[in-house]
């Protein structure tokens, strides 16, 4: 019998977290990704020294890993000229939160 649920995803690999750093570094978004990226690891890795846990830390490099290869279907959808002019902000409809 295993101690963790079944949908428990499998860790990232140990080098995860370099590799995705060496992927952002090369990426045309470098200058805004990077400091997210270590923005996130900092505030993951506080918790994990509070919790003893490496969950956050798996989660941020799972995000950025979605992140990172969303990314050539985000650039060719922004590319295909779609015109976006006529939608109404979501704010606009239902007002704004409080």
């Amino acid at each position: 019998m295993s101690a963790q649920p079944e949908e428990a995803p499998a860790p990232p690999a140990p080098a995860a977290a370099a590799e995705l750093m060496d992927r952002l570094r090369a990426d045309r978004r470098a200058r805004t990704w990077v400091p997210a990226f270590e923005r996130a690891w900092a505030e993951a890795l506080e918790e994990s020294r509070h919790t003893y846990s490496l969950t956050p830390l798996h989660d941020v490099v799972r995000a950025w890993q979605q992140r990172v290869a969303a990314a050539p279907a985000v650039d060719a959808y922004l590319e295909s000229g779609r015109d976006e002019t006529g939608f109404v902000d979501l704010t606009d409809v239902l007002g704004v939160r409080r």
